[in-house]
């Protein structure tokens, strides 16, 4: 039976898990089934459930229809602490204040 990997990373730790692929398995299926809450304490299923998904680097527009492939590596996203734009926002007025 083929494989798909799923991906998750905290700036302390990264799991990846290799998940049995079943026919018609979606890329919200893939991380239910990796549990990957059991891996990480202050991390809730629920957080998984609704965490952006993507394959090899290119986010996924719609994870609950995308169809696996085998060897895909599947990769859950944590959501931004800093909105870039915004932190480019903070860095110009730093520099122009100087």
């Amino acid at each position: 039976m083929a494989n798909v990997e799923v991906a998750f990373a905290t700036p302390e730790r990264q799991v990846i898990v290799s998940v049995p692929l079943e026919p018609g398995m979606s890329a919200r299926d893939a991380v239910k089934q990796a549990d990957l809450a059991s891996h990480f304490e202050n991390i809730t299923e629920a957080d998984f459930a609704s965490a952006p998904l993507g394959i090899f680097g290119e986010k996924l527009r719609d994870p609950d229809n995308y169809r696996l492939m085998p060897g895909e590596r599947l990769e859950v996203y944590r959501p931004l602490e800093i909105d870039p734009k915004q932190a480019r926002r903070e860095r110009a007025a730093k520099a122009s204040t100087r």
